[in-house]
């Protein structure tokens, strides 16, 4: 078992939908949160407890600046949870460079750079006897790639294998680098698009309970979380 309390854990996105319900739950089993954003407001809206950090991870420089902040609010780190993400949809004949490349910097460059600059202070964590952590959340387009929404798949797609790959070399460290894949879950995500419109989805997963199995799989030392550790959760009422 992984113990929570006490932990010192960065949360990148923790103004969306799914990163504020992890912080909450984070926060209720005390844990010593790092809460970031890109707005300042928004992170002054959350009702957590936790310091708070402005970011914009599609910049390099302000992610390693980001790490840094992190471990100085406690003196080490020992989780991290990659929540923040942006969506495009429409067709792939019809993507923007700009749009392919916030994609990009945001879902894929974005937890790589972070994970990358993370290692030594999760490293101090595993050497005080402690068991780190990184989960990214690459979803379930990353398994099953999605028409009009092919970019962001493939985005997906890669933070999935970077995690995937990176899993295996850290494995001796004692850093555990999980990837959570959970089907369409009712964030406001694909309400602000950087392209196109959401076309009709079918009824998601509520954000509390798909953060909630996020959580228990942090707590129970599961090293993967593939769209099917999710499929015993029921969807929001429509």
């Amino acid at each position: 078992m992984t113990a929570i309390a006490g932990s010192s854990i960065l949360v990148i996105g923790a103004t969306g939908g799914l990163g504020r319900e992890l912080s909450r739950l984070l926060a209720e089993r005390g844990a010593l949160l790092v809460l970031s954003g890109r707005s300042e407001a928004g992170l002054a809206s959350l009702d957590v407890p936790g310091a708070r950090v402005v970011a914009d991870v599609s910049d390099p420089v302000a992610v390693a600046a980001l790490v840094r902040e992190a471990l100085a609010v406690s003196g080490r780190l020992d989780g991290i949870i990659n929540a923040a993400g942006v969506v495009a949809f429409g067709p792939a004949s019809e993507l923007t460079d700009e749009t392919l490349t916030e994609l990009f910097l945001v879902n894929a460059l974005a937890p790589m750079r972070v994970l990358r600059e993370a290692v030594p202070a999760l490293a101090e964590s595993a050497a005080a006897g402690r068991e780190p952590f990184v989960l990214t959340l690459s979803g379930v387009v990353s398994e099953s790639p999605t028409a009009h929404m092919a970019a962001y798949s493939a985005s997906k797609a890669a933070v999935a294998a970077f995690v995937q790959a990176t899993a295996r070399e850290l494995r001796r460290t004692g850093i555990r680098v999980i990837d959570a894949r959970p089907g369409h879950t009712e964030t406001a995500l694909s309400t602000h698009p950087l392209a196109g419109t959401a076309p009709r989805l079918p009824a998601g997963y509520p954000p509390a309970s798909v953060a909630l199995r996020i959580v228990q799989a942090i707590e129970s030392g599961e090293k993967d979380l593939p769209s099917t550790a999710f499929a015993s959760l029921t969807p929001a009422a429509s």
